[in-house]
């Protein structure tokens, strides 16, 4: 009878999963830029405070949660890279797709995957970063499609049965994978520029290729952004040295332009107003803006500033005439003029040394909200003058954080090396 009964909740938490304008179903959300309308978001957490529920994972992982009705997907891995000391046996890594209930955080379904192939060991400083499951899922609301670098493409129903699964490249490199897969109508957008040197686009019903663009988006890891220009679409990639754009529907390049250099370009472009704003490391950091649209080459025209100062993971934000950035490797928050790119501040986020952020930011009632790798969440207001709102650390989890939080019906969703984590009112 128990059985029974469980078997019936589960099924009716997994019929109510199509989208809504609360869910969250992509990397940064469904304005794919980080803010939301919600209002309401706790400002103050702990382990014993605003604390929903947690749920163990089975691993480790970098990628966010997404939120569609009742459910919350991410992934994770397992079997070997938990520990850089003791590794364990390459042979065993196999990533997970995770669906937990919103409700309680309890599993529903978890589908394992692995490789025939051997990724990359986890040694040196580079994927032991974030291992082997970064990149964040996206769902339609009735089905959800992972991607899991060189182990390929894989979609399931909201139920957790198998739809299909494809590879877009098998190469797997020494900082792992990044991007996350995006939706725009009946496609499937993946930047396997790592793993293919290939961006491309499947149909999500079948999995079979509609297009696909091959070479010329090298050191590229982020996330492609979709943006309407003068009536049509424009999806916007990164690269070292050119910043391109191409028509969603068909892969045809719309236009390119300089942009910059660098061996890894984590951050994904954010767009205000018809702007793109581009952030990278090179050296001593760099950022700069862009006018979309245009033709061909339009470096020479469309460059609207660049500065010296940047950051190589986390992805900027834009708020009320001024974008914002936390530095990855110094921990400091930045704030320029959208307009000009003149610095308005460059403020640490935390007095202690060894701060680090790779999670990208939300935006909630003109708060930022920034996730640290190891020193807990700030919530800065997002103004031209510096101003901490409050620092939340949940005391027994010494795991790293690496992954952008979701938001959805008030609620923050975070997630570290160890749990998954619901705060905020019980809906």
């Amino acid at each position: 009878m128990k059985k029974t009964t469980l078997l019936i909740s589960i099924c009716a938490t997994l019929a109510s999963t199509d989208t809504d304008a609360a869910d969250w179903p992509r990397f940064r959300g469904p304005s794919s830029d980080g803010s939301t309308s919600e209002k309401g978001l706790p400002l103050k957490w702990s382990a014993q405070e605003n604390m929903t529920w947690r749920t163990e994972l089975p691993g480790p992982g970098s990628s966010s949660p997404i939120i569609v009705g009742n459910v919350v997907y991410l992934t994770c891995y397992s079997g070997y890279g938990a520990d850089v000391k003791s590794p364990g046996d390459p042979a065993g890594l196999t990533r997970h797709a995770l669906c937990l209930n919103r409700a309680d955080g309890k599993i529903l379904w978890k589908k394992d995957v692995k490789l025939s192939t051997p990724d990359k060991a986890y040694t040196g400083t580079y994927i032991t970063q974030h291992g082997y499951a970064s990149s964040t899922p996206v769902s339609d609301g009735k089905n959800v499609y992972f991607f899991f670098g060189p182990a390929g493409v894989w979609a399931y129903t909201a139920r957790g049965e198998d739809l299909w699964h494809v590879s877009v490249g098998e190469k797997a490199h020494d900082w792992g994978n990044g991007a996350s897969p995006i939706l725009h109508g009946d496609l499937l957008i993946v930047n396997a520029a790592l793993e293919g040197d290939n961006l491309v686009a499947l149909d999500k019903n079948t999995g079979k290729e509609v297009w696909s663009v091959r070479g010329g988006l090298p050191a590229s890891w982020n996330t492609p952004v979709i943006t309407t220009i003068n009536g049509h679409d424009e999806l916007i990639v990164n690269a070292s040295g050119k910043l391109r754009a191409f028509d969603p529907a068909t892969g045809k390049e719309l236009w390119n332009c300089r942009s910059i250099r660098g061996a890894e370009l984590c951050p994904s472009v954010v767009v205000h107003d018809g702007v793109v704003f581009v952030i990278g490391v090179p050296g001593t950091g760099n950022a700069m803006a862009v006018r979309a649209g245009g033709s061909g080459d339009v470096s020479a025209t469309h460059v609207v500033w660049e500065i010296k100062s940047g950051s190589n993971v986390s992805s900027p934000i834009y708020h009320e005439g001024h974008v914002y950035w936390a530095n990855d490797s110094r921990g400091t928050l930045h704030c320029v003029k959208a307009g000009t790119g003149e610095m308005v501040f460059e403020q640490p986020l935390s007095k202690e040394r060894g701060n680090r952020v790779y999670a990208s930011p939300i935006l909630s009632e003109g708060r930022l909200y920034y996730v640290s790798r190891n020193q807990g969440t700030f919530v800065v207001s997002a103004q031209p003058k510096f101003e901490l709102i409050e620092h939340n650390v949940i005391a027994d989890d010494s795991s790293v954080f690496n992954a952008t939080p979701a938001v959805a019906d008030g609620q923050i969703y975070l997630r570290s090396d160890k749990f998954a984590y619901c705060i905020g009112k019980r809906r």
